[in-house]
């Protein structure tokens, strides 16, 4: 499943002193809000977003399942940017089993394309599998 999306757009510049909070170059906090608003209005409940290092994290529930959106600034030009899903896959090894995200994850990877296609000011999606 193609967890993992890169794509430009010049709507969502680093806040002043954000790169300091993250790390140099990467940013990814109204990138965060977007999405969080985005996601809500189509019924993914969200608890807003936490900063990392590397980006923002935004817990997400589709379905009664937690998952979670990552992204931030990514590359050199800035306006790229990256997102992934946590889990990265459908299928996850947990202890002595396998739980199967299949159904949220699907969901979620569907409403995250419905958000950021119908941007103008989005460009070049590209979609592909974590690690590829």
């Amino acid at each position: 499943m193609k967890t993992q999306v890169t794509f430009r757009s010049g709507a969502f510049p680093p806040y002043d002193g954000e790169e300091e909070e993250i790390n140099p170059g990467l940013w990814g906090k109204r990138l965060a809000e977007y999405l969080v608003e985005k996601l809500g209005e189509r019924g993914i409940g969200t608890d807003g977003y936490v900063t990392e290092d590397w980006g923002c994290y935004l817990p997400v529930t589709v379905n009664g399942t937690r998952l979670a959106v990552c992204c931030g600034h990514h590359n050199d030009d800035d306006d790229e940017f990256l997102c992934f899903t946590e889990p990265a896959t459908p299928v996850v090894r947990k202890l002595f089993r396998k739980v199967d995200f299949t159904e949220p994850l699907g969901r979620l990877v569907a409403v995250l394309d419905e958000i950021l296609t119908s941007d103008p000011g989005i460009r070049e999606l590209a979609w592909q599998e974590p690690g590829r």
